[in-house]
């Protein structure tokens, strides 16, 4: 099998990179526990926070909320990490900074400020701190504690700023990450994994108890350091990164799909019994990467994966769509139904119709902003102040098709 080659700036032969449409598909599980973790809170985010979970049964919503009380957390886990695992799997050698950062920038901003507008029009505008609204816009605002600003007007954006971080930063970052040694991979991977325990070990100890989170059994500011606050997510992107130059290297572990996603399973049964914040990343960073080197190797080798098909990769595309409407279609929508919840069988209906009403929403945002906005103006032109090469790649770590990476590319963005 012959490998497709680029030449870079530098004179070098680079290797392009197989495509990962497994990761695309993995983008609708994620985006699904984040939409399973919101239908089933007792406390919305949005005033006058009363339940999104429409069960009536005390004892089925209470099990629903409580089995799904993770699974928001280990969605957005997995969106950070992928992020930074992809956008340097699919980095093109010789790429200027501003290019770069104006494909991120179109990816994600559009998307934000149709919601942005629609959530305040709709309810928003009532009860947003003025404070809250600047900084909104621009995906500031989960950088400031108050929890009346970080999860202000559309909740769900409040990811969205850890990625625009990870996208500024990424230029800067690829150069230490292209210069650490094939056998020292594992090694700093496993430094990120203790910098997310030292997270949340200053979030217990460190950060101030009080006062109280109305929704969470910690404080408003200890969520906001352990789980909202943009600067410690790196240490999922910065991971994410360095599995994406394992795989290029040949160093993965290798672990097939079934046996990766039963340690999701019992990585997330972990989440539930272990104190509150180590529940947002510790308890299930190690089989989330378990999952993507797994998929991500199988798609590299050329083998089928469940997540190839032209259904999952749809619903992979419209993911970041589907997040984002989360916080309008889901907690806006609950507000239209009537306050008191509802019996099991009519209760199963309104969560039905919430998730085929976010589903159509995510799918309108792709098609109509989305998509066009990134066909017409993504394009790069030609180089100048190039971002660092990430690293040739041995022809040893490919033995999948080596085409484009067009569906990488793709898989970059989260929702976050």
């Amino acid at each position: 099998m012959s490998l497709a080659t680029a030449a870079a700036p530098d004179g070098a032969v680079h290797v392009r990179r197989a495509p990962l449409p497994s990761l695309t598909g993995l983008r609708f599980i994620a985006a699904l526990l984040v939409f399973c973790f919101h239908v089933t809170l007792s406390n919305s985010p949005v005033p006058p926070n009363g339940a999104v979970n429409p069960f009536a049964d005390p004892g089925l919503a209470g099990t629903l909320e409580w089995l799904f009380s993770k699974a928001g957390y280990m969605g957005v886990s997995f969106f950070f990490v992928l992020s930074g695992f992809v956008i340097t799997w699919s980095a093109k050698p010789g790429e200027r900074m501003r290019a770069f950062w104006r494909r991120r920038v179109l990816k994600i901003f559009p998307n934000h400020l149709v919601m942005f507008a629609l959530a305040t029009v709709l309810f928003a505008g009532a009860f947003t701190p003025v404070r809250a609204w600047l900084p909104n816009v621009f995906l500031l605002h989960s950088f400031f504690p108050q929890g009346d600003v970080y999860v202000s007007v559309n909740p769900p954006a409040w990811t969205l700023c850890s990625e625009l971080l990870f996208y500024m930063l990424f230029p800067l970052l690829i150069k230490p990450i292209r210069r650490i040694s094939e056998n020292r991979l594992w090694l700093w991977a496993g430094i990120m994994l203790a910098g997310m325990v030292a997270v949340q070990l200053v979030t217990l100890y460190l950060i101030p108890a009080t006062p109280k989170s109305p929704i969470t059994p910690i404080s408003v500011t200890q969520f906001w350091f352990g789980y909202i606050f943009p600067p410690p997510r790196l240490f999922e992107f910065v991971l994410g990164m360095i599995l994406a130059r394992a795989v290029m290297a040949g160093k993965w572990m290798r672990i097939g799909t079934l046996p990766a996603a039963a340690l999701a399973v019992a990585g997330y049964v972990l989440a539930l019994n272990v104190p509150f914040v180590f529940g947002f990343t510790v308890a299930t960073i190690v089989p989330i990467c378990a999952v993507l080197l797994a998929f991500a190797s199988a798609d590299v080798r050329g083998e089928r994966t469940r997540m190839q098909g032209r259904t999952a990769t749809w619903l992979g595309e419209i993911s970041f769509g589907f997040y984002i409407c989360q916080g309008v279609v889901v907690f806006y929508g609950r507000t239209l139904l009537p306050d008191q919840p509802f019996a099991t069988p009519v209760a199963v209906a309104v969560v039905a119709v919430l998730f085929v009403a976010t589903l159509l929403a995510g799918w309108g945002l792709y098609a109509g902003v989305e998509r066009p906005l990134m066909r017409r103006w993504a394009r790069s032109r030609p180089r100048t102040m190039p971002i660092a090469n990430p690293g040739m790649v041995p022809a040893s770590a490919l033995t999948g098709p080596a085409v484009s990476t067009t569906s990488a590319a793709q898989a970059a963005e989260t929702p976050r």
